[in-house]
């Protein structure tokens, strides 16, 4: 068995302050015997859409450095939730796309967000994040210390032949770092993650943003680990912090001989 981690954050504008407190909460979870860290959601930069999108990135800029250098240091695997990465075909919208670092601080992975949030809820609730973020084309499923990895962001989460696709792919265990608003959150992430847990029969690691980030955001947290039964393993109370996992590949084993959907499917 492994130990993974999800760290909860409450990320602002400031891309400094955001890193120092990944460090601070990846050190806490390396402390701890973590394997694997997962952050949230727009880890370092949770902001409006036009400082985003200026403050994008490419993959080896500073920020993106400086993560790989918070993995070394700690000598975890870091699964960085989502950064904001430059896009090179259009300069008016930037990636939502998840980092995955090896212990040694490489970049061994990055998954680019399929499905964007563009929505309209009864409470006044609206987003259009494909306004400035272009949506990726990959499913991506990498190998870890931990076993192999498959890999989302926030809203995918309601797209389970996505996850069939994970799963079909080898995935063992899923990502499914978020920044879920408190309306939604309430009512629909815990049975959400519990359900692609269950269907997949995989482990899933959903680090979460919490809390409020100004004027009109607020984040819900409860950041989860759940095993391939649907049992949920930890949840993150409020405020920032981190909750552990202990991952079993045995487990995932064990769970789809005895109920061996994948065989089953008909569609």
């Amino acid at each position: 068995m492994s130990l993974v981690a999800c760290v909860q954050l409450r990320s602002g504008p400031d891309i400094a302050a955001n890193l120092a407190r990944v460090d601070h909460w990846v050190g806490k979870a390396a402390a701890h015997g973590a394997v694997l860290v997962a952050t949230p959601e727009n880890t370092t930069l949770l902001a409006s859409p036009a400082r985003k999108v200026a403050l994008a990135e490419p993959l080896d800029g500073p920020t993106h450095q400086a993560l790989g250098a918070i993995a070394r240091r700690r000598s975890v695997w870091l699964l960085v939730g989502s950064v904001a990465e430059a896009c090179a075909t259009d300069p008016t919208r930037c990636h939502n796309t998840s980092l995955l670092y090896d212990s040694a601080g490489t970049l061994v992975a990055r998954y680019r967000k399929l499905h964007l949030f563009d929505i309209d809820l009864a409470d006044g609730t609206h987003f259009r994040e494909s306004a400035h973020i272009a949506p990726g084309d990959d499913v991506v499923v990498v190998d870890t210390p931990v076993g192999r990895l498959g890999l989302s962001i926030c809203y995918d989460l309601r797209f389970p032949e996505l996850y069939r696709r994970l799963v079909d792919a080898g995935a063992e265990l899923i990502s499914v770092p978020s920044a879920f608003t408190l309306t939604t959150g309430r009512d629909h992430w815990h049975t959400l993650l519990r359900a692609r847990a269950i269907e997949a029969q995989a482990y899933v690691l959903a680090p979460a943003q919490e809390g409020p980030h100004g004027p009109g955001r607020h984040s819900y947290g409860h950041s989860l680990v759940v095993d391939p039964w649907g049992t949920v393993l930890a949840d993150c109370a409020d405020g920032e912090g981190v909750v552990f996992g202990e991952v079993d590949r045995a487990r995932v084993a064990e769970v789809r001989r005895g109920m061996p959907v994948g065989k089953h499917r008909r569609l």
